[in-house]
């Protein structure tokens, strides 16, 4: 099921475009500025993003700026004016589209579908990279072999993408739940309790010393996250 995010400062929009988008296939979020869609998408898996230009405290250039540092997800930015400017500014900074205000639904419809074909089906949303690097850690992505300084190692398939997940983005802090959906593919019930216990498992696999791992790391209250390179 796609997670699409609507992130507007005027409520009426959002609710709007909420109707446009009330389908069964979708399950929707909302932010009301650039600085809470960040937050959304940190939490969550994000597969397409309707983002308004024009918005306080962080606006839709700048956030869309701070996703592309480490997200291809399809941004449509939403703009009130008629000339390029905008449209040209967003484009040139990652925009994959645009939507001009006041919305044709069948329009918003179209785009929103088209975009989400192309990242999902497409294959614009998967990685092409085969090999992760950390440290002493390579993780042969085609080959589904992990080796730990030169040593293959046996994981289970959900330790395998877990390991795979935080090694594609290093540095980045992953929520539990957000490794759930990526790795299991379902909304967890109970998810928090049972990535914790991959990753302890995982832990046990690839570090010397599970208690002090060099490579995934906890941040308390906020998720998991690879090292690049292991600490010396």
């Amino acid at each position: 099921m796609p997670n699409i995010l609507i992130c507007d400062d005027e409520k009426d929009i959002v609710d709007a475009l909420k109707i446009y988008l009330s389908d069964p296939d979708f399950r929707l979020f909302e932010a009301g500025n650039g600085r809470e869609a960040l937050r959304v998408i940190s939490e969550n898996e994000i597969h397409l993003v309707l983002m308004d230009i024009m918005m306080p405290e962080m606006d839709g250039i700048t956030a869309m700026s701070a996703i592309r540092q480490h997200s291809n997800v399809p941004v449509i930015l939403l703009t009130a004016k008629s000339d390029d400017t905008d449209k040209i500014l967003g484009l040139n900074v990652g925009a994959d589209d645009y939507i001009t205000k006041p919305f044709n639904p069948l329009e918003v419809t179209a785009r929103v579908r088209s975009q989400l074909r192309r990242y999902l089906k497409l294959g614009a949303g998967t990685s092409t990279q085969q090999t992760y690097v950390a440290g002493g850690i390579e993780l042969d992505d085609m080959g589904k072999k992990v080796t730990v300084d030169g040593e293959e190692i046996s994981l289970t398939p959900k330790e395998f993408d877990i390991l795979r997940l935080l090694m594609a983005s290093p540095g980045r802090v992953f929520p539990p739940k957000e490794i759930y959906r990526s790795v299991w593919k379902e909304e967890p019930l109970n998810g928090d309790n049972t990535v914790a216990v991959h990753i302890r498992h995982l832990r046990e696999k690839i570090e010397i010393d599970p208690a002090e791992p060099r490579y995934i790391k906890v941040v308390f209250g906020h998720g998991y996250k690879c090292e690049k390179e292991r600490e010396r």
